[in-house]
């Protein structure tokens, strides 16, 4: 299954993926839902294809996060702060035009803060952080031919991911089990979004959205990928999840925003049938 995301010359497709609105009824398909425990990292639950790899798209923030304040370019969840220049990508709206810290990068999922990053890292410490962290294929080349895997490996390119990868990495980053310095992988738990769900949890975690090339290149905008990966706390009780489903008609909001959503609202039962 190959799985990418809108490029950004593909103003109007990206907007679709970036601009959230109210959820109306919709039509998708849950290609995959694991949970695994985050004591052990026993999988308690694998439903789905969670083995294919796709673009991790917006979910790769968590793992560039870790590597930008292990490298020492992010000091904390509020330095530094860049501001906004022309040239750089504007599609994600006035959100995407302010001065912009590493919280802000994640809240709004801000393209250009994340070229910043990778252009200081530079191909071979993305490469081998990527690798160490077993974040999925760890390539970030890019287009074939294009050199422009620092702009966008992780936006339906080169770098790929499944769901259980997903979750292994999690866990390594919420039990502080990384490669990295102690203070890295504190700054980035700091800054990952927080939602509450029923029952008592607080869901941790990163959207992310991806859309199937057709035939003549353009992007099939009626079939979008949603990802949400995170983990989920209650008290001293910590689940790993990856959920990535994929629309069967074009919608108005984002895939991503949409899986979040649905899976958190599923989230109270699904844990009764996964927890004694």
């Amino acid at each position: 299954m190959r799985v990418v995301v809108k490029s950004a010359g593909v103003r109007s497709a990206v907007l679709a993926v970036l601009i959230v609105t109210m959820p109306g009824p919709t039509r998708a398909k849950t290609l995959c839902t694991i949970v695994s425990d985050g004591v052990d990292g026993k999988v308690l639950l694998e439903r789905g294809d969670c083995r294919t790899r796709v673009t991790p798209a917006s979910t790769f923030k968590i793992p560039l996060a870790v590597m930008g304040f292990d490298s020492g370019f992010l000091k904390d969840a509020h330095s530094p702060v860049f501001p906004f220049k022309e040239g750089y990508p504007d599609w994600g709206g006035e959100n995407w035009k302010q001065p912009t810290d590493p919280t802000r990068w994640l809240k709004y999922s801000v393209v250009w803060y994340s070229q910043l990053v990778t252009h200081q890292l530079g191909e071979p410490k993305l490469t081998a952080y990527a690798s160490a962290f077993g974040f999925g294929n760890a390539d970030f080349s890019g287009d074939p031919g294009k050199t422009n895997g620092l702009d966008r490996a992780w936006i339906m390119s080169s770098l790929k991911v499944s769901p259980l990868e997903q979750v292994t990495f999690l866990r390594k980053l919420v039990d502080r089990q990384l490669p990295v310095s102690p203070g890295a992988m504190d700054e980035t738990l700091s800054i990952v979004e927080t939602s509450p769900a029923d029952g008592g949890w607080n869901a941790h975690g990163k959207t992310g959205a991806a859309f199937p090339r057709n035939p003549d290149g353009t992007f099939d905008e009626a079939r979008g990928y949603g990802w949400y990966v995170g983990w989920m706390k209650k008290g001293d009780r910590t689940l790993l999840f990856a959920r990535l489903d994929q629309d069967e008609r074009k919608e108005r909001d984002a895939p991503g925003i949409r899986a979040r959503a649905a899976f958190i609202k599923e989230w109270p039962a699904l844990a009764a049938t996964l927890l004694p």
